[in-house]
Order: structure tokens, then sequence, then C-alpha cells
């Protein structure tokens, strides 16, 4: 288990699930994220497996969330033949191939030989964006994590976060403390075994798994960790459009790479990833922008925060 995480400072202390702590400029601005300095190696590694042979975008918009967030260096792991085609839409990123079925799913087979190097001297690890076999997916972590670092943060988003109840439990143990899940609300009821999980019901619902994998997890508006909740003040309707939360997902990875708590990068990364999404919204309207438009927005909310 990673090591004790910086604490939450007063100005910005969580509410409960009846009353969570608004998210908002003010807040931010008095928790403010680790300074990025130095070179791309320095600024943090993010390591994004994700993209079958039907959604590779889902891991590019992930991946390109988390540069926007800051961080200095992207490899993703997509579905072997995509790949070459990822690697030239993302001119930025190292891109790894991985085993394929026929249906175009990864397999999870060899991912922890592919993706070891990467796996160990990474700064964050998020696994999911793209994925869309349970089966892959689950061997894809039964690969990789083994493999992780004991400092380094694993943020699990969309299938990976659902096959959580399938792990064994010491792996599950091994990223205690150290996870960071960006669900859905459907995504979140698979983990709890819920099949009509509402908005009302998600403080609950993730606050089960925060305590059960030691996680803290971000999911409509809502952040939740072991000391409360907090609600972002800000986004509408627009933000569900598709690829959105794999823009969020990779934002979380982003900030946590540079070295912010986990805590501290899911109020960060959900606040800035509703508020571009209302920036686009002044632009297009309510509805009808995509999400990877959200994408160059990120850190200009970022610097307004700051008062670049």
């Amino acid at each position: 288990m990673a090591g004790k995480e910086p604490g939450v400072p007063p100005e910005a202390t969580p509410g409960t699930a009846d009353d969570p702590r608004l998210i908002t400029p003010m807040l931010l601005r008095a928790w403010p994220l680790p300074e990025p300095t130095g070179t791309k190696y320095a600024r943090g590694q993010v390591v994004v497996v994700g993209g079958a042979q039907a959604t590779p975008g889902a891991a590019m918009l992930a991946g390109v969330a988390a540069l926007r967030m800051g961080a200095g260096r992207l490899s993703m792991a997509v579905a072997e033949s995509v790949a070459p085609h990822v690697a030239v839409a993302v001119p930025e990123s190292g891109v790894h191939g991985l085993p394929e079925n026929a249906s175009g799913s990864i397999t999870g087979e060899e991912a922890g030989r592919l993706l070891e190097r990467e796996v160990q001297r990474g700064d964050a690890l998020l696994v999911g964006p793209g994925l869309d076999d349970a089966d892959g997916t689950t061997r894809v972590l039964e690969e990789l994590l083994p493999l992780v670092p004991e400092d380094l943060p694993v943020v699990l988003d969309a299938y990976a976060a659902t096959v959580l109840p399938d792990l064994d439990p010491s792996l599950v143990e091994r990223i205690s403390g150290r996870l960071a899940l960006t669900p859905n609300t459907g995504e979140l009821g698979i983990i709890v075994g819920s099949d009509d999980l509402d908005d009302d019901d998600i403080p609950a619902a993730a606050a089960e798994v925060v305590e059960r994998y030691g996680a803290v997890v971000a999911c409509s508006g809502r952040v939740v960790s072991s000391d409360g909740v907090w609600l972002v003040s800000t986004g509408d309707t627009g933000l569900g459009t598709s690829g959105s939360g794999d823009v969020l997902a990779g934002a979380v990875a982003g900030l946590v790479s540079r070295g912010a708590p986990r805590v501290q990068a899911l109020v960060w990364g959900a606040y800035t990833h509703a508020a571009a999404g209302d920036a686009l919204a002044t632009k297009f309207g309510r509805v009808g922008y995509l999400a990877g438009e959200l994408l160059p927005e990120l850190p200009l909310v970022l610097g307004s925060l700051r008062g670049d």
C-alpha cells in the first residue's frame, strides 16, 4: 500500500452525503495543485491502457486530456490492429499494440510483458477507456497490477472499474489506498451490485466503494472519499456526450501524475471538466459540443483558476 497522502486543507474540507461541500474556484485556489516544473519526465508520465478496435478514440481522448492537464509524457496501449493509426493521430504519445480477439477486443494476454517497462516508470496508470470486454479487462488488470510499483497511483474507468468485484482480493489489496475511480452512474451500480442506481443513491454507493476498495470516487459531479463528499458547483447537461467521461478520467490521471493526491486530483479534475463544458456552452449552446472540444479548454480553465 502506498504511503499516506497529504490531508485536505481546512479551506477545502468536505461535507456530508446530505450536505456536500461545493467545489468552487475559491475552494480550489485555497488548495493549489503542485507546481509543474522540469522536464517531461519530471512533470509526470501517464500510461493509458484501453482502446479496443472499435473504440480507440476513448483512449486517445483520455491520453490527450492528461497532457492538457499538465502531464509531461504519455504512453498508450490499444488493440494492435489500431495501434499504428493511434500513433499517427496522437503523435505526442508512444503507442503499444495489445493482442486482440476476432471481435477486436483486447484479450489482456501478454499485457504485463508488453507494458512492464512503461508501468514501472510511470507516475500514473489509467486503465479502462475504450475497453469493451469484461474478461479481457480482467486479464489486463491481472497482468498489470502485480507489476505496479508501491507508490504508483491507479485510475480505473468504465469496464476496468466494473470488474473490480471479480478480481482476486490480493490484487485489490495491492492497490488499496492509491486507487481512484471515475465511473458513471451505471458503472457504479455494477460495482455495488445494483441495477437501478439513481442520482440520490450515488453518495451511499460511492461510500461503499470507498470503504471496500480503499478508493476515492468521482461520479456524476460528486467526489467521495473516506473524509466526506464534494459536489461540483458548475457544469450542465452538455457534458453528457460520448467520450466526455474519458476526458474526465484522463484529466484525473494527468493531475495525479503531477503529484496531486487522489482526492485533490478528482476534485480539481471534476471541476475543470465541468467548467470546460461551460466554456463550450457559451459558444455552441447547452448541448451539441463534442468531447474532443473539451480538451483545449482544460488548460485555459486551469490557467484561469491560477490567475494566469
